[in-house]
């Protein structure tokens, strides 16, 4: 009887051999979602390309991918109007990067302060509900008028469209921390100094991050929106010429510039986000 109910017992696996499962699972899933995007990403380009060259849209307005890869290749070689590409790229992403980190290191700070500090959060709110309801869009001609065609202009679009995602996030972040362990430090003696750095601004972090994943398109997007309006360099103008010559593939080719850039910095900004947080636990997702 002993022996029956012996066989029948599951036996459990040394840690190491839990770990390699693990590891297996995790490699095989990366696996799994890369063959998928790939296979979906070439299904759309060739259901594309096989539209175009078929007749059932209208390349003037659709393009095909061919013909944005030979404008892309095109504009690598022999620049635009006898200026590189790559100038044009440092441009908006010179404009990009310095509205998002203005924008983003602003944000966290007011978003801090004014979740640490009741009173000032009652008034403020109803200036920064008012400021944050004025379409983006509109801010771009007065920038211009402002500042004129030049770096300032685009970095202060890029700046606003920044600044309210991350201060909501981190506003937000800073309320939901963890009461029991504000309590906690303050019983342990931490001054508010310390509690800021050492709990409050750790349990917001995800909260910040989260914001900052989107944001970095936002600033993106401000310093095309800036260029498109008036600019003299620029993967705006780029559009902008593109739409006036009625070049749908190279307006298709800069948007394509665009995904790209953008899906670099997401790429560096999640490792900067692992390397920062590795004390969060992993995701039901990861564990599972």
């Amino acid at each position: 009887m002993t022996d029956a109910l012996s066989a029948d017992a599951p036996v459990a696996l040394p840690a190491t051999d839990h770990e390699a499962e693990a590891r297996n699972a995790a490699r095989n899933h990366r696996r799994r979602v890369l063959f998928w995007r790939w296979f979906i990403l070439a299904l759309m380009l060739g259901g594309w390309e096989l539209a175009g060259q078929m007749g059932w849209i209208d390349e003037f307005f659709y393009s095909r991918p061919s013909l944005i890869a030979v404008r892309l290749w095109q504009w690598a070689t022999e620049g635009v109007d006898g200026i590189s590409l790559w100038y044009h790229l440092w441009v908006t992403m010179e404009e990009s990067l310095i509205g998002f980190f203005t924008g983003a290191i602003a944000g966290v700070l007011v978003g801090v302060a004014l979740g640490r500090n009741r009173l000032a959060a009652d008034v403020f709110s109803v200036y920064i509900k008012v400021i944050n309801s004025i379409p983006r869009v509109v801010l771009a001609p007065i920038f211009i008028m402002l500042f004129g065609l030049g770096l300032a202009s685009k970095v202060a679009l890029a700046f606003v469209m920044v600044f309210f995602v991350v201060f909501s996030n981190a506003f937000q972040g800073v309320r939901e921390a963890d009461r029991a362990l504000i309590a906690n430090a303050q019983i342990l003696g931490a001054s508010p100094w310390q509690l800021t750095r050492s709990v409050i601004i750790p349990s917001a972090m995800s909260w910040i991050f989260a914001s900052l994943h989107v944001s970095f398109g936002f600033a993106i997007v401000g310093a095309i929106v800036g260029e498109f309006v008036g600019s003299r360099y620029g993967i705006g103008l780029l559009i902008n010429v593109a739409k006036g010559s009625f070049d749908a593939a190279g307006m298709y080719a800069a948007i394509v510039i665009i995904m790209l850039v953008a899906l670099g910095v997401e790429q560096i900004m999640t490792l900067i986000e692992h390397r920062l947080a590795k004390w969060r636990p992993a995701p039901l997702q990861e564990t599972a």
